[in-house]
């Protein structure tokens, strides 16, 4: 037997080239030599280039970390001479120490990693019988190990040529730059560079003098970029916005700047610097610069309509910022308009200085704020002024500290109102102590009228109390401490005589609340929680029939659930009940103790009112289930824009693809509106009916949707994000109909006396029944018709009249749909005007 060419019998000798070895499984084997080849390629060149790869990571940190920028101008041309040798130096000895890898290296490498050599095997002739079994099976054999060949993964082994590890040191420093570093400082340090080593060529070809370089940078606030003044063309004019800072460096001597913009800042005659102020132009090294100094103008507020009072008696003011720049702050002066007090009684006596009543303005965490509007909600229902002519005044801060004001509003301050006799005579004797010391006597006397004879009319408690205030009054030399301890403990004696036996109801209500959150977290044992359920309800039964007790008596709005007025009947409070049950019956305690504490809150507010027979009502319109979902689309179709702004702006920046600054916060806002879906989910009525049961598979659908969202915002995909959000939109607007739906069947079969379930037949064509007669004498459902985001038109949810010519063809929703994502599309091409991508992103904030 020999070998072919006998080339392998020699010592040192290669094995033949791969692809003179055939066999059935050839491809495997060529794929393994292949991989083989390229890793030793690989391990040869990091043998040889590792110094050179080290030192251009070195220097590229250098650059973007602001090197260049801090050297010395005198010394940066030997630095970057030293670099540029070094560099070639680098490369010439990894030329020379490279080798190029031959094929049959890479074979031999292989083939030492199998049994036998059978690479080699493969390539042997046999000398005779060349065609017998023996030999046959000898070369089968070669070929099933040849077959398990896999690549043989590179070892570079470079820790014993780089003993000090400077390759490492090479690339942390590339790691520290690339995150630390930026493409500013980069791009300063080569004009740097450039500006110092080209110098001395320009100074041998044209003798025209020293060169320099001058930035200017905008305020923060503004979110302009920094401009490079020697890039701006000969004769191009500087538009500045005020206080914008200017700087220099000049290279050389004999240079100075000339300019009449705005004052010196800085000593060094190298580097001088100032900021803009004014209109006017800078000369440096012979060239004149024109600067347009553009005025930053004040911000504007405009409050909405006079301040409301909501139900709980909290102070609620609408407003709307504007700012060139983008408005910063915003708070709101409240101020005792004196002139309009009705000086009788305790208040006719001179007050005693108080401080105006300052309040910070609510406004968006982030964005550019250049038109803001929100909802002050205040609660001064304590507050000495309450209930008395005030002077409220809006203002608005910018970026330097510029502020606008609104128009003073002359108004009486929200507060809340008491119904009771003696606890509306508390406080007014609570008032006129705060107004003023004097009137201590006299609310002596008024203290003492009140608690004669107090059988029957007060508590024993309360009686000790208020006598005890009548000896703090008559003492004499009120201080300012004991004063105020006096007033809270007269506003919690009017709280207790105005609500009765309804406080320490709530009471022990939130109490229960407390233990049984408080157990579920623990993790107790089911016995115990599902005893502390158990004496919630029997809590909340007791607190829903003393507050409908007080209901009767006093049908003041007191116990509004919301501005709307929005209330809950006693059938959802029991199905709020069974869903946190269900809950806790399931092991979801998490979600049951979030619900469980909103349920607590939704207590805290409620109001009971009575129907028709004594019977709580519930309508389509202004149902609370409705109202809810309601708010919370708008929350999504809000944070769905918000999402699509943050898009545009990464695409604007060249970030596609990569995670926002506000990524995290947007997933988290849209992690809790799922939240909150779910719980109005196990709080809408008509369990077991068609629509109810439709109604709850389409929220299920939009949570879902939404929980896509959130992941894809935090995975930076918001364009994935955007598609999840629509989705969740569409699916919560089909819930919301079917929900409709189902109220408006209830609602008129309340009206015809039916019991829910029951069919009636109804007039055709009659206003303001559940039916309409169409065109063709059919009848066509009526349901409240929504606009893109969820709200009913016309108020009292009328669908368009069969005249209108909206009324025939496409649905008018999904039509107000389609042109808000057409809106959307426009708004997205930058190739379009600024003023009609600035109309297109007014619309969308208007919906």
């Amino acid at each position: 037997m020999t070998r072919h060419a006998d080339a392998t019998s020699r010592p040192g000798a290669l094995p033949p080239d791969p692809r003179d070895i055939y066999g059935p499984r050839q491809r495997g084997i060529l794929r393994a030599l292949r991989l083989t080849r390229w890793g030793m390629i690989w391990e040869r060149a990091a043998r040889a280039f590792w110094p050179l790869a080290a030192l251009a990571c070195l220097i590229f940190a250098a650059l973007a970390l602001g090197g260049a920028v801090a050297v010395p101008p005198a010394l940066l041309p030997w630095l970057v001479g030293a670099g540029l040798v070094a560099l070639v130096a680098a490369a010439i000895r990894g030329g020379l120490r490279y080798r190029r890898v031959r094929g049959g290296e890479a074979v031999a490498r292989l083939d030492r990693t199998l049994p036998g050599r059978p690479l080699a095997a493969l390539a042997d002739r046999a000398a005779i019988g060349g065609e017998g079994a023996l030999w046959q099976a000898h070369l089968a054999q070669m070929q099933g190990r040849a077959a398990t060949a896999r690549a043989v993964p590179p070892r570079a082994d470079l820790a014993p040529r780089d003993p000090y590890a400077l390759r490492l040191a090479g690339l942390l420093a590339l790691v520290m730059a690339l995150i630390f570093g930026g493409a500013g400082q980069l791009g300063q340090g080569i004009e740097a560079i450039a500006a110092t080593v080209g110098r001395p060529l320009a100074e041998a070809e044209s003798p025209a003098g020293p060169s320099w370089e001058g930035w200017a940078t905008p305020p923060a606030y503004t979110r302009r970029p920094t401009i490079y003044l020697n890039a701006l063309a000969e004769g191009e004019a500087l538009e500045l916005p005020k206080g914008s800072a200017v700087s220099f460096r000049l290279y050389g001597e004999g240079l100075s700047v000339v300019q009449d913009v705005g004052g010196a800042v800085g000593e060094d005659p190298q580097a001088p610097g100032f900021r803009a102020e004014r209109s006017g132009a800078i000369e440096v090294a012979g060239r004149r610069i024109a600067v347009s100094v553009l005025p930053d103008l004040a911000p504007v507020i405009r409050a909405g309509a006079a301040p409301t009072r909501r139900a709980d008696g909290r102070l609620v003011q609408d407003f709307v910022a504007e700012d060139d720049h983008g408005v910063m702050a915003g708070r709101a002066r409240i101020d005792l308009d004196l002139a309009s007090v009705d000086r009788r009684f305790g208040l006719a006596v001179p007050p005693e200085p108080r401080e105006a009543v300052d309040l910070a303005l609510p406004l968006p965490r982030g964005g550019a704020r250049r038109a803001v509007s929100g909802q002050l909600v205040e609660d001064l229902a304590r507050h000495p002024w309450a209930n008395l002519p005030v002077a409220l005044v809006l203002e608005a801060v910018d970026g330097i500290d510029q502020t606008g004001s609104a128009a003073p509003m002359r108004v009486v301050l929200p507060g809340r109102r008491f119904f009771e006799p003696r606890a509306a005579a508390l406080i007014e004797l609570r008032r006129d102590l705060l107004w003023s010391r004097e009137n201590a006597a006299r609310s002596a006397e008024i203290l003492r009228a009140i608690t004669w004879r107090p059988e029957g009319f007060v508590t024993d408690d309360l009686y000790r109390d208020l006598r005890g205030a009548v000896g703090v009054l008559e003492g004499g030399g009120l201080s300012v401490e004991a004063r105020d301890k006096l007033a809270e403990a007269l506003w919690a004696a009017a709280i207790q005589l105005e609500d009765g036996g309804l406080a320490d109801a709530l009471e022990r209500m939130k109490q229960a609340q407390e233990k049984l959150s408080e157990a579920i977290r623990n993790g107790a044992s089911p016995d115990e929680i599902q005893r502390l359920m158990d004496e919630l309800r029997e809590a909340t039964d007791a607190y829903t029939r003393m507050l409908a007790e007080q209901g009767r008596q006093d049908p003041a709005e007191r116990f509004s659930r919301n501005q709307q007025g929005q209330q809950i009947t006693g059938d959802q409070i029991q199905q709020m009940m069974d869903e946190i049950q269900r809950l806790m019956n399931e092991g979801r305690m998490a979600e049951a103790q979030q619900l469980l504490e909103q349920f607590n809150r939704m207590m805290e507010n409620l109001q009971v009112t009575q129907g028709q027979g004594g019977e709580g009502q519930q309508g389509g319109e202004g149902d609370p289930s409705m109202n809810r979902l309601a708010d919370t689309l708008r929350e999504q179709q809000r944070l769905s824009d918000e999402a699509f702004r943050d898009m545009q702006e990464q695409f604007g920046e060249g970030r596609d693809g990569q995670p926002s600054g506000n990524a995290g916060d947007l997933a988290q806002r849209q992690r809790d509106l799922r939240e909150q879906l779910g719980q109005q989910r196990g709080m809408l009525p008509g369990q077991g009916s068609e629509q109810g049961d439709q109604a709850r598979r389409n929220l299920d659908e939009a949570g879902r949707a939404m929980e896509h969202a959130e992941q894809a915002l935090r995975d930076g995909d918001t364009g994935g994000a955007l598609q999840d959000q629509a989705d969740a939109i569409q699916s919560m607007r089909e819930g919301m109909r079917a929900l409709s739906d189902m109220l408006g069947e209830q609602g008129r079969q309340a009206e015809q006396g039916q019991q829910p379930g029951q069919e009636g037949d109804e007039p055709e064509g009659q206003p303001g029944q559940g039916n309409r007669a169409g065109a063709d004498g059919a009848t066509r459902d009526r349901r409240p018709m929504l606009d893109p985001l969820g709200r009913q038109l016309d108020g009292n949810g009328n669908m368009i009249p069969l005249n209108d010519p909206l009324a025939e063809g496409a649905d008018p929703a999904q039509r107000a749909r389609d042109l808000l994502d057409e809106i959307r599309r426009r708004s997205g091409q930058r190739e379009r005007p600024e003023d009609e991508r600035d109309y297109l992103g007014r619309l969308l904030d208007r919906f």
